[in-house]
This record gives structure tokens, sequence and C-alpha cells, in this order.
């Protein structure tokens, strides 16, 4: 008997096999299926445009949004250490 899976299983399972590092082997075990079927599934849809997980698209905002907010951060650092040595001179 012929088991049919759905194309958002085979979707999934192929981003697990690209993304995890884990072997075809393992993954296609791990989710019972063979590794010739999950090796013809990637072949498959790795042409085609996976969808980037959401997840990773909200990580990559919040990575820019830190990287400017510590730029920001680093340039404040420079002017108060400035004024400080500024007015240091001017005591003496």
């Amino acid at each position: 008997m012929a088991v049919t899976h759905t194309e958002e299983f085979r979707r999934e399972a192929v981003r697990i096999a690209l993304s995890n590092g884990l072997s075809r082997t393992c993954v296609a075990a791990d989710l019972g299926i063979g590794k010739s079927i999950l090796g013809h599934w990637i072949s498959q849809y790795r042409t085609a445009e996976l969808p980037v997980p959401e997840l990773q698209t909200d990580l990559a905002r919040e990575n820019e949004r830190l990287r400017l907010e510590n730029r920001v951060f680093r340039e404040e650092r420079e002017i108060l250490k400035k004024a400080t040595q500024f007015f240091a001179s001017q005591k003496t």
C-alpha cells in the first residue's frame, strides 16, 4: 500500500533536511520515509523557491536593529569620552 504525503509534508521534510545539518538518512528515519524518497524530494524542490521561515526574517530584522543601536551607543560613548577629556583639562 503506497502512502501519499501532502505537499506541505514534503516541503517541510526538504527544509529540515537542508537546514538542520543532520544526515539525510537520519532525517528520513525520523520522518518515517525512505532515504531515496527524501533525496527525490530534495532534488525536486531544490530549484523551487522554499519560503524563508518567518522566524529567520524576524531575527534578521532584530539583528539589523541591534547593529544600528550598537553603532549609536558607540558614537555616544566616543562623544562622552571627548567631553570627559575636555572637562578634565579645564580643571587644571
